[in-house]
This record gives structure tokens, sequence and C-alpha cells, in this order.
């Protein structure tokens, strides 16, 4: 079984920075937590989202499903669909634990409520 090629850039959701020997970023976020800064973990995410139009890009934590997860939805949301149908999509096709806690569903609807204006 041949191994998987290494991706381009990473996106790293952790405590620490992981230190992979490809161009990436590290998001410092908890685990069952949310990232703590909120704007530079939305630029990390818009950043592999803009990076995945053209190269392989990998978004990781240790576990492998709430932080992950909970970005992958937030890479829908900046396609444009709304937070259930982000979830639900991941939660489909990635992993059925995907967006493991409230806080963090509520973290991606915090965002998309800001962008309508609405006051949280």
């Amino acid at each position: 079984m041949a191994l998987p090629p290494d991706p381009e850039w990473g996106l790293y959701l952790g405590v620490r920075d992981p230190g992979p020997p490809w161009p990436h970023r590290w998001v410092l976020w908890p685990d069952f937590g949310l990232p703590l800064d909120d704007a530079g973990a939305w630029d990390a995410l818009g950043e592999a989202w803009r990076r995945s139009e053209y190269e392989r890009v990998e978004i990781a934590c240790r576990g492998g499903q709430g932080r992950t997860g909970t970005a992958l939805a937030a890479l829908a949301v900046l396609e444009g669909l709304d937070v259930d149908s982000a979830v639900t999509l991941v939660r489909n096709r990635y992993h059925h634990r995907a967006v493991e806690t409230p806080w963090q569903r509520r973290w991606l609807a915090r965002r998309t409520w800001h962008e309508r204006g609405i006051p949280e």
C-alpha cells in the first residue's frame, strides 16, 4: 500500500505547532474547545479554503474529529452553506462525530451571524 503524498500546505489545530516540514499554519485550539484567537482562526481557515483550489491541503488536529470537523464545516460555510447543512455534510462524509460540542457549532453560527449583521 502506497502512502498518500505529503500535503503542499497544512493547517494544524491544537495546543502546539506540530512543525511539519511543509508550509503550514497552526491555530491554538484546545481539544473540545474553540480557537483562542477567533480572527486568526478564521484567517487561517480562509487561507486553507483559498489554497485548496490549487494545492493539496491538510487540515488536522490530534483526535481528528471535533476541531478538524469544525474546521471542515467552516470551509463549507465559507463556500456558502448554512451551518446546519455544513455540519450535516461533514458528519456524513468525514466523521459522524465531527463538530463534537455545542459550542463548536455555535462558533460556526456566530461567524454567519456576524457576516449578516445579526447581533449575537
